[in-house]
Protein backbone atom coordinates (compact mmCIF):
# COMPACT_ATOMS: atom_id res chain seq x y z
CA UNK A 1 0.00 0.00 0.00
CA UNK A 2 1.16 3.41 -0.49
CA UNK A 3 2.82 5.03 2.17
CA UNK A 4 1.54 8.26 1.57
CA UNK A 5 -2.51 7.00 1.73
CA UNK A 6 -3.95 8.02 4.69
CA UNK A 7 -4.60 6.41 7.73
CA UNK A 8 -8.66 6.92 7.12
CA UNK A 9 -8.15 5.49 3.54
CA UNK A 10 -6.70 2.39 5.19
CA UNK A 11 -8.94 2.00 7.80
CA UNK A 12 -11.83 2.36 4.45
CA UNK A 13 -10.23 0.10 2.23
CA UNK A 14 -10.23 -2.99 5.08
CA UNK A 15 -13.64 -2.29 5.67
CA UNK A 16 -15.01 -2.51 1.77
CA UNK A 17 -13.19 -5.62 2.03
CA UNK A 18 -15.00 -8.91 3.55
CA UNK A 19 -11.74 -11.23 3.76
CA UNK A 20 -9.91 -8.35 5.30
CA UNK A 21 -12.28 -8.51 8.36
CA UNK A 22 -12.60 -11.96 8.77
CA UNK A 23 -8.82 -12.56 8.46
CA UNK A 24 -8.20 -9.63 11.18
CA UNK A 25 -9.54 -8.86 14.88
CA UNK A 26 -8.68 -4.90 13.94
CA UNK A 27 -10.29 -5.30 10.66
CA UNK A 28 -13.23 -7.14 12.00
CA UNK A 29 -14.03 -3.69 14.54
CA UNK A 30 -12.86 -1.31 11.79
CA UNK A 31 -15.49 -3.28 9.60
CA UNK A 32 -18.05 -2.49 12.81
CA UNK A 33 -17.01 0.58 13.63
CA UNK A 34 -17.92 1.58 9.99
CA UNK A 35 -20.83 -0.31 9.18
CA UNK A 36 -22.55 -0.73 12.12
CA UNK A 37 -21.90 2.68 14.09
CA UNK A 38 -21.95 4.47 11.19
CA UNK A 39 -18.23 6.18 12.26
CA UNK A 40 -15.82 8.21 9.91
CA UNK A 41 -12.36 7.72 10.67
CA UNK A 42 -11.40 11.23 10.07
CA UNK A 43 -13.55 12.72 13.27
CA UNK A 44 -11.59 14.87 14.94
CA UNK A 45 -14.03 15.25 17.79
CA UNK A 46 -13.16 14.62 21.53
CA UNK A 47 -14.83 12.20 23.21
CA UNK A 48 -18.31 12.72 25.11
CA UNK A 49 -18.32 13.29 28.39
CA UNK A 50 -20.90 12.33 30.33
CA UNK A 51 -22.53 14.84 33.41
CA UNK A 52 -20.88 15.31 36.79
CA UNK A 53 -24.34 14.51 38.22
CA UNK A 54 -24.45 11.51 35.66
CA UNK A 55 -20.57 10.49 36.38
CA UNK A 56 -21.53 10.60 40.59
CA UNK A 57 -24.10 7.94 39.99
CA UNK A 58 -22.21 5.27 38.59
CA UNK A 59 -19.57 5.92 40.99
CA UNK A 60 -22.32 5.45 43.40
CA UNK A 61 -22.95 1.92 41.83
CA UNK A 62 -19.60 0.95 41.80
CA UNK A 63 -18.69 2.49 45.10
CA UNK A 64 -18.09 -1.37 46.74
CA UNK A 65 -16.43 -2.76 43.30
CA UNK A 66 -14.03 0.47 43.61
CA UNK A 67 -13.37 0.04 46.96
CA UNK A 68 -12.21 -3.36 46.21
CA UNK A 69 -10.40 -2.78 42.52
CA UNK A 70 -8.76 0.60 44.41
CA UNK A 71 -5.47 -0.78 46.12
CA UNK A 72 -5.01 -3.33 42.92
CA UNK A 73 -5.07 -0.15 40.38
CA UNK A 74 -2.58 1.37 42.81
CA UNK A 75 0.02 -1.62 42.75
CA UNK A 76 -0.59 -1.70 38.70
CA UNK A 77 0.41 2.43 38.82
CA UNK A 78 3.28 2.04 40.99
CA UNK A 79 4.65 -0.57 37.77
CA UNK A 80 3.89 1.55 34.76
CA UNK A 81 3.02 4.95 35.90
CA UNK A 82 7.03 5.93 35.84
CA UNK A 83 6.76 5.08 32.24
CA UNK A 84 4.36 7.63 30.84
CA UNK A 85 0.85 5.21 31.57
CA UNK A 86 -2.38 6.04 32.89
CA UNK A 87 -3.93 3.36 34.28
CA UNK A 88 -7.97 3.65 33.98
CA UNK A 89 -10.87 1.64 35.14
CA UNK A 90 -14.32 2.32 33.22
CA UNK A 91 -17.91 0.61 33.44
CA UNK A 92 -19.64 -1.93 30.94
CA UNK A 93 -20.38 1.03 29.07
CA UNK A 94 -17.23 2.40 28.52
CA UNK A 95 -17.66 5.55 31.01
CA UNK A 96 -14.20 6.00 32.30
CA UNK A 97 -14.74 5.91 36.11
CA UNK A 98 -11.14 5.95 37.74
CA UNK A 99 -7.99 6.93 36.68
CA UNK A 100 -4.07 7.12 37.82
CA UNK A 101 -1.71 8.98 36.27
CA UNK A 102 0.90 11.44 37.02
CA UNK A 103 0.45 15.42 37.15
CA UNK A 104 2.72 15.80 34.33
CA UNK A 105 0.82 13.62 32.19
CA UNK A 106 -2.25 14.72 32.87
CA UNK A 107 -2.47 17.36 30.78
CA UNK A 108 -1.36 15.55 27.63
CA UNK A 109 -4.07 12.45 28.28
CA UNK A 110 -6.87 14.99 28.89
CA UNK A 111 -6.37 16.51 25.34
CA UNK A 112 -6.88 12.79 24.27
CA UNK A 113 -9.92 12.52 26.46
CA UNK A 114 -8.75 10.01 28.88
CA UNK A 115 -10.22 11.69 32.08
CA UNK A 116 -13.24 10.36 34.39
CA UNK A 117 -16.53 10.72 32.34
CA UNK A 118 -15.23 10.01 29.14
CA UNK A 119 -17.42 7.26 26.94
CA UNK A 120 -14.69 4.95 25.15
CA UNK A 121 -17.46 2.95 24.07
CA UNK A 122 -16.97 1.10 20.63
CA UNK A 123 -20.00 2.48 19.52
CA UNK A 124 -18.81 6.28 20.11
CA UNK A 125 -15.09 5.83 19.53
CA UNK A 126 -14.36 2.70 17.13
CA UNK A 127 -11.51 0.83 17.34
CA UNK A 128 -9.99 1.43 21.00
CA UNK A 129 -8.51 -0.58 23.75
CA UNK A 130 -11.53 0.01 25.84
CA UNK A 131 -13.97 -0.56 23.71
CA UNK A 132 -12.94 -3.09 21.94
CA UNK A 133 -12.25 -5.12 24.97
CA UNK A 134 -15.51 -4.62 26.00
CA UNK A 135 -17.56 -5.23 22.75
CA UNK A 136 -15.14 -8.56 22.18
CA UNK A 137 -15.27 -9.37 26.43
CA UNK A 138 -11.25 -10.49 25.80
CA UNK A 139 -7.77 -9.00 26.13
CA UNK A 140 -6.85 -6.58 23.57
CA UNK A 141 -4.11 -4.69 22.56
CA UNK A 142 -5.16 -1.67 20.56
CA UNK A 143 -1.28 -0.08 19.32
CA UNK A 144 -1.27 3.45 17.50
CA UNK A 145 -3.24 2.91 14.26
CA UNK A 146 -4.87 0.37 14.50
CA UNK A 147 -6.90 2.52 16.59
CA UNK A 148 -10.52 3.64 14.31
CA UNK A 149 -9.97 7.46 14.97
CA UNK A 150 -7.14 9.23 13.48
CA UNK A 151 -6.69 11.44 16.41
CA UNK A 152 -6.55 8.59 18.19
CA UNK A 153 -3.33 6.73 16.22
CA UNK A 154 -0.91 8.34 18.66
CA UNK A 155 -1.46 5.84 21.50
CA UNK A 156 -1.36 2.44 22.55
CA UNK A 157 -3.83 0.84 25.09
CA UNK A 158 -3.43 -2.07 26.47
CA UNK A 159 -6.99 -4.09 28.24
CA UNK A 160 -8.28 -6.32 30.21
CA UNK A 161 -12.29 -6.93 30.99
CA UNK A 162 -13.12 -7.85 34.85
CA UNK A 163 -16.41 -10.14 35.58
CA UNK A 164 -18.65 -10.27 38.87
CA UNK A 165 -19.28 -13.01 40.54
CA UNK A 166 -22.30 -13.65 38.50
CA UNK A 167 -19.83 -14.07 35.63
CA UNK A 168 -20.75 -10.95 33.82
CA UNK A 169 -18.73 -8.14 32.53
CA UNK A 170 -18.42 -5.38 34.98
CA UNK A 171 -15.97 -3.68 34.11
CA UNK A 172 -12.67 -2.65 31.39
CA UNK A 173 -9.06 -2.28 33.00
CA UNK A 174 -6.92 -0.43 30.63
CA UNK A 175 -3.33 0.83 30.60
CA UNK A 176 -2.99 3.94 27.98
CA UNK A 177 0.29 5.58 26.77
CA UNK A 178 0.66 8.52 24.33
CA UNK A 179 4.53 7.61 24.00
CA UNK A 180 5.45 7.38 20.18
CA UNK A 181 8.68 5.39 20.74
CA UNK A 182 6.09 2.73 22.53
CA UNK A 183 6.91 -0.43 21.23
CA UNK A 184 4.49 -3.76 20.77
CA UNK A 185 7.21 -5.92 22.79
CA UNK A 186 6.56 -3.54 25.27
CA UNK A 187 3.01 -3.34 25.34
CA UNK A 188 2.89 -7.11 25.68
CA UNK A 189 4.83 -6.76 28.96
CA UNK A 190 2.26 -4.04 29.97
CA UNK A 191 -0.76 -6.59 28.77
CA UNK A 192 0.33 -9.68 31.00
CA UNK A 193 0.72 -7.29 34.42
CA UNK A 194 -2.95 -5.59 33.17
CA UNK A 195 -4.43 -9.54 33.34
CA UNK A 196 -2.82 -10.79 35.52
CA UNK A 197 -4.42 -7.49 37.66
CA UNK A 198 -7.62 -7.59 36.27
CA UNK A 199 -7.82 -11.35 38.36
CA UNK A 200 -6.67 -10.06 41.01
CA UNK A 201 -9.84 -7.58 41.48
CA UNK A 202 -11.96 -10.52 39.81
CA UNK A 203 -11.26 -12.86 43.29
CA UNK A 204 -11.21 -10.12 45.76
CA UNK A 205 -14.52 -8.60 44.35
CA UNK A 206 -15.97 -12.56 44.43
CA UNK A 207 -14.40 -13.50 48.15
CA UNK A 208 -16.13 -9.88 48.91
CA UNK A 209 -19.50 -10.85 47.17
CA UNK A 210 -19.35 -14.83 49.20
CA UNK A 211 -17.87 -13.31 52.57
CA UNK A 212 -19.65 -15.85 54.60
CA UNK A 213 -18.45 -18.91 52.32
CA UNK A 214 -15.40 -21.03 52.05
CA UNK A 215 -13.47 -20.27 48.48
CA UNK A 216 -12.43 -23.42 46.63
CA UNK A 217 -9.67 -22.25 44.19
CA UNK A 218 -9.66 -24.70 41.52
CA UNK A 219 -7.22 -25.75 38.75
CA UNK A 220 -7.88 -24.55 35.35
CA UNK A 221 -5.95 -23.92 32.24
CA UNK A 222 -6.87 -20.57 32.05
CA UNK A 223 -4.05 -18.86 33.54
CA UNK A 224 -5.04 -15.31 33.49
CA UNK A 225 -8.69 -15.83 34.72
CA UNK A 226 -10.03 -16.37 38.14
CA UNK A 227 -11.04 -20.26 39.17
CA UNK A 228 -13.16 -20.27 42.01
CA UNK A 229 -16.15 -22.08 43.58
CA UNK A 230 -17.65 -20.55 46.92
CA UNK A 231 -19.46 -23.45 49.23
CA UNK A 232 -21.78 -22.61 51.77
CA UNK A 233 -21.82 -24.32 55.51
CA UNK A 234 -23.99 -27.17 54.25
CA UNK A 235 -21.22 -28.12 51.77
CA UNK A 236 -23.30 -26.33 48.85
CA UNK A 237 -21.71 -24.54 45.88
CA UNK A 238 -23.33 -20.97 45.90
CA UNK A 239 -21.20 -19.34 43.66
CA UNK A 240 -18.59 -19.24 40.72
CA UNK A 241 -16.19 -16.84 39.15
CA UNK A 242 -16.85 -16.87 35.04
CA UNK A 243 -14.07 -19.52 34.52
CA UNK A 244 -15.44 -21.86 37.04
CA UNK A 245 -18.67 -21.67 35.36
CA UNK A 246 -16.84 -22.52 32.57
CA UNK A 247 -14.35 -25.34 33.76
CA UNK A 248 -17.45 -26.92 35.20
CA UNK A 249 -20.31 -26.45 32.95
CA UNK A 250 -21.82 -24.49 35.17
CA UNK A 251 -24.64 -21.76 33.94
CA UNK A 252 -22.80 -19.31 32.19
CA UNK A 253 -23.93 -15.87 34.02
CA UNK A 254 -27.15 -15.07 37.35
CA UNK A 255 -26.80 -16.20 40.44
CA UNK A 256 -26.31 -20.40 40.66
CA UNK A 257 -28.98 -23.13 41.58
CA UNK A 258 -26.99 -24.34 44.85
CA UNK A 259 -25.41 -27.82 43.91
CA UNK A 260 -23.56 -30.49 46.23
CA UNK A 261 -19.75 -29.90 46.19
CA UNK A 262 -19.43 -33.37 45.72
CA UNK A 263 -21.17 -33.25 42.60
CA UNK A 264 -19.41 -30.22 40.91
CA UNK A 265 -15.88 -31.46 42.61
CA UNK A 266 -16.71 -35.12 41.33
CA UNK A 267 -15.27 -36.38 44.63
CA UNK A 268 -17.76 -38.83 45.06
CA UNK A 269 -15.41 -41.41 46.95
CA UNK A 270 -15.64 -40.85 50.84
CA UNK A 271 -17.77 -39.22 52.41
CA UNK A 272 -18.45 -35.47 51.89
CA UNK A 273 -18.34 -32.66 54.03
CA UNK A 274 -21.68 -32.55 55.12
CA UNK A 275 -21.30 -36.62 56.34
CA UNK A 276 -18.21 -35.74 58.08
CA UNK A 277 -19.79 -32.96 59.77
CA UNK A 278 -23.16 -35.00 60.32
CA UNK A 279 -20.68 -38.34 61.78
CA UNK A 280 -18.79 -36.16 63.69
CA UNK A 281 -22.43 -34.97 65.40
CA UNK A 282 -23.41 -38.17 66.05
CA UNK A 283 -20.22 -39.31 67.69
CA UNK A 284 -20.09 -36.34 70.08
CA UNK A 285 -23.77 -37.29 71.04
CA UNK A 286 -23.22 -40.79 71.62
CA UNK A 287 -19.30 -39.91 73.51
CA UNK A 288 -21.75 -37.49 76.03
CA UNK A 289 -24.24 -40.68 76.72
CA UNK A 290 -21.87 -43.11 77.60
CA UNK A 291 -23.13 -45.15 74.41
CA UNK A 292 -26.48 -44.93 75.13
CA UNK A 293 -28.29 -44.68 71.95
CA UNK A 294 -31.72 -43.35 73.40
CA UNK A 295 -29.68 -40.49 75.25
CA UNK A 296 -28.14 -39.52 72.08
CA UNK A 297 -30.76 -39.32 70.58
CA UNK A 298 -32.94 -37.06 72.63
CA UNK A 299 -29.22 -34.69 72.55
CA UNK A 300 -29.81 -34.75 68.93
CA UNK A 301 -33.62 -34.00 69.08
CA UNK A 302 -34.53 -37.29 66.82
CA UNK A 303 -36.16 -40.40 67.64
CA UNK A 304 -34.06 -43.57 68.69
CA UNK A 305 -34.72 -45.55 65.49
CA UNK A 306 -34.08 -42.18 63.56
CA UNK A 307 -30.43 -42.73 65.10
CA UNK A 308 -30.14 -45.89 64.50
CA UNK A 309 -30.91 -45.70 60.99
CA UNK A 310 -28.50 -42.55 60.68
CA UNK A 311 -25.82 -44.62 62.57
CA UNK A 312 -26.17 -47.64 59.76
CA UNK A 313 -25.76 -45.29 56.68
CA UNK A 314 -22.95 -43.28 58.24
CA UNK A 315 -21.09 -46.59 59.29
CA UNK A 316 -21.30 -46.06 63.24
CA UNK A 317 -21.94 -48.77 65.59
CA UNK A 318 -23.87 -49.40 69.00
CA UNK A 319 -20.32 -50.00 70.72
Amino acid sequence: MDPKTSHADRVLEATRSASAAARSQIAASWHRSVQKHGLDPNNRRAPDKIEHAALRERLEVYEKFMMVAAPRLDALYLLVGQSGCAVLMTDTEGVILDQRMSDADTPAFERWGLSAGANWSEEREGTNGIGTCLTERRRVIIHQDEHFHARNTGMSCIDAPIFDENGQIVAALDVSSARADQTEAFNRLIGAQVAQTARAIEEANFRAAFSAARIIVAESSEADSATLLAVDSHDLVIGATREARRAFGLAGTGPLAARPAADILGQEDGPTGFQRAERAAVVRALARADGNVSQAARQLGVGRATLYRRMKRLGLHET
